[in-house]
């Protein structure tokens, strides 16, 4: 659950806020116990990647970067691209 704190309390102590705020808290400001605005991180934190996660787990054929045959080309430069349409 996110914090709620008055505006009082977020002028008092604004930078401590700006500070969790920016490691990844949400906070909700409010005024006379109603929300009012919500202070976030403006960047999103990265998600740790672990290496060799998927070891053992892939199979990568050894002609993985080999050219593609003529008719995977030709299918390819043959074909229509269509933007997405929202009612498919």
């Amino acid at each position: 659950m996110m914090p709620t704190i008055n505006i009082h309390e977020a002028k008092t102590h604004l930078s401590r806020f700006v500070e969790q705020a920016a490691a990844g808290e949400e906070i909700i400001i409010a005024k006379a116990g109603k929300p009012m605005a919500k202070l976030v991180p403006l960047v999103s934190t990265p998600s740790r990647r672990t290496l060799g996660m998927f070891k053992g787990k892939l199979n990568v054929p050894d002609d993985f970067d080999s050219p593609l045959s003529d008719e995977a080309v030709k299918l390819f430069e043959n074909s229509i691209i269509e933007p997405f349409s929202k009612n498919r």
